[in-house]
């Protein structure tokens, strides 16, 4: 019957054509990696997304308190290193830099610590000569009042100038700048020494239990290469042999600016015992 003929294809269409509902699956993203909690099966602690798909918000740039604030994100730029920097948003770079500033001085703080806690087994005897002379408390407190800051400035400086000079390769290999953002990549890289440091292996022991803590040595290895090839690829469309002076150059300058900064607070160290 031609009626029942035209019925049938009508439903043959139907059944070939996606709903509506299901059409809206092909607009989803293959992967959604949470920059709140670096979980990449979380399903989004914001409703506020990038383009890609990916949540674009960062844990720092977020409300709540600054101890988990950075922790979140420095775990996040650690170990889902390269999906937080591929998909890192540009932003405002002074948010950044408070976030490098805390996490290098919690970073170098810890890392005092330990080395005096190492101290006091190693030499007990010289450590309480020292705490019970004035003069030698006294320069001892010097040293410490200038190396532990000073190491941290050194750590923002040496992340914040790979960041830069990931923008001036780039340009060379004729990609827009993005200035703010390569500085938001240095500044945020910062979290690694949060993470790769005594704060994070007794988090992730607490947390996790030995396995997670004592496999930071591995994920250190290659995390600046991995993470600035993948800031390349999301940030300026350069991959492989396009990459390669971009990375290059961000290492010499890296190199450069730890050279500096390590020299001018040796110098305020040695001034600060001869004063």
């Amino acid at each position: 019957m031609p009626g029942g003929g035209r019925a049938q294809r009508k439903i043959e269409r139907e059944e070939s054509t996606p709903s509506s509902r299901e059409g809206e699956l092909y607009d989803v993203p293959a992967a959604v990696v949470c920059a709140m909690c670096g979980d990449p099966d979380c399903a989004g602690c914001s409703e506020e997304r990038s383009r890609s798909g990916v949540i674009a918000i960062i844990a720092w740039e977020r409300e709540g308190s600054m101890l988990g604030r950075v922790w979140s994100t420095a775990h996040a730029a650690t170990i889902n290193s390269e999906a937080f920097f591929e998909n890192l948003p540009d932003g405002p770079v002074t948010p950044a830099l408070r976030f490098a500033a805390i996490s290098e001085l919690l970073a170098a703080s810890t890392l005092s610590l330990v080395m005096l806690a190492m101290f006091s087994a190693v030499a007990p005897l010289w450590l309480r000569d020292v705490m019970l002379d004035p003069a030698a408390r006294d320069t001892a407190l010097r040293v410490a009042i200038l190396a532990v800051p000073g190491l941290a400035m050194m750590l923002v400086a040496a992340h914040a100038a790979h960041g830069y000079a990931l923008d001036v390769g780039a340009r060379r290999s004729g990609a827009q700048s993005q200035p703010s953002r390569a500085l938001r990549f240095g500044l945020y890289a910062a979290g690694w020494d949060v993470v790769l440091g005594p704060i994070g292996f007794f988090v992730l022991l607490a947390k996790q239990g030995f396995g997670a803590a004592f496999r930071l040595g591995s994920i250190g290895v290659g995390l600046p290469t991995r993470s600035s090839l993948a800031f390349l690829r999301g940030a300026y469309k350069l991959q492989h042999e396009a990459a390669k002076p971009a990375l290059n150059t961000s290492y010499l300058a890296a190199i450069l600016a730890t050279l500096v900064c390590a020299f001018v607070i040796t110098s305020a160290v040695v001034v600060a015992i001869i004063l």
